[in-house]
């Protein structure tokens, strides 16, 4: 069953584009992640697919129907927001029983399916408290009982837990995704954090400007970004512009911070990504690049040094117990080409 179908989907607010010409799939169970910076017409992908916003062209789909002319109430989606748009005088159980009452369902499968839903959010026995009086993360977890209690074909999801701080955002977006696994819940996740993106998503689809950028599984963007674009917004920001150059020796990749081995490709002008996770503390003899260390970042899991090296600055991440030189002090780094270096053509370029 082909599920969500987004196709060739163009949105203009005046001359503004919007969205342009966007295309993926969500398959049934499945759970997608739209992410991007803000303005890159996210949020007006996901009202289009909710039926708030019309296409000026291409088409929405579900099990191969269009959705073009369904109004929103008779396309059985859920949409959760940022904003939990709780009812401050409702109690938790009237607040999650709201879509059931306005579908006319009897009073026992709504008390059925209130206990089910508060069940799976991890809070049973909450129906008679007060919404005022729940922390965030409770009043986040109502508002998701909310969405699922009607059994949704489709939930959709516009920054849910935008408004929280970062400790609860991480604890909460790992529940989220064991709840929608255990419902076997198909999902549309739009995001800014590509870390909750990640952590969440089957796939991500990376947009920019209004078109996709990139779609794959969390794994396969990060090790593999196909654009320049993509790359930074993952933080992978150490590209260095260089030239190709390719002889009956090979090819190889000329930057301001040495010669590196490349592969076969269009010699000339090319953008090439050093990885920050892909390097290795060197020792005197054994350095592929060096340089002197301009900050170290202490950042819980991780250390990130910034490094200078010929006028160039670069990042790299390490474990956190790792000894690091200090501030002022040279550094030794090796790293294998192979797995250190992504190349990007000019023409491929963001």
């Amino acid at each position: 069953m082909p599920g969500l179908e987004i196709q060739n989907v163009t949105r203009r607010f005046g001359s503004t584009i919007a969205v342009q010409d966007v295309s993926f799939q969500v398959a049934p169970g499945e759970i997608v992640a739209v992410v991007g910076p803000s303005g890159c017409g996210k949020s007006t992908l996901l009202s289009i697919v909710a039926g708030l916003l019309a296409p000026d062209s291409g088409d929405v789909r579900w099990d191969g129907q269009s959705l073009r002319h369904l109004p929103t109430h008779r396309r059985g989606f859920g949409l959760m927001f940022q904003d939990f748009v709780l009812f401050p005088h409702r109690n938790v159980f009237d607040n999650v029983a709201f879509g059931l009452q306005m579908a006319g369902m009897d009073t026992g499968q709504i008390q059925q399916r209130v206990a089910e839903a508060l069940e799976l959010v991890g809070l049973p026995g909450f129906g008679e408290r007060d919404v005022n009086t729940l922390s965030g993360g409770e009043q986040q977890r109502v508002a998701l009982a909310r969405s699922i209690a009607p059994r949704p074909r489709l939930l959709m999801l516009d920054e849910p837990l935008g408004a929280l701080d970062r400790a609860l955002r991480e604890r909460l977006v790992e529940d989220l995704r064991l709840i929608l696994r255990r419902m076997h819940q198909t999902a549309l996740y739009v995001t800014h954090d590509q870390e909750e993106a990640f952590a969440l998503a089957d796939r991500v689809v990376l947009m920019n400007a209004g078109r996709v950028e990139q779609i794959g599984a969390p794994m396969e963007l990060y090790n593999h970004p196909e654009t320049e674009f993509v790359a930074r917004f993952l933080g992978l920001d150490n590209l260095l512009s260089g030239q190709r150059v390719c002889d009956e020796a090979g090819c190889r990749v000329e930057t301001p911070l040495g010669r590196w081995p490349a592969p076969p490709g269009r010699t000339g002008a090319i953008t090439v990504l050093l990885r920050p996770d892909a390097v290795h503390l060197g020792s005197s003899g054994d350095c592929t690049l060096s340089g002197t260390v301009q900050e170290v970042v202490f950042k819980g899991r991780s250390t990130r040094l910034e490094l200078a090296a010929n006028g160039v600055l670069l990042h790299f991440d390490f474990p956190s117990r790792a000894e690091l030189p200090g501030v002022g002090e040279q550094i030794c780094l090796r790293f294998s080409a192979g797995e250190a270096l992504q190349f990007y053509d000019e023409a491929a370029g963001d």
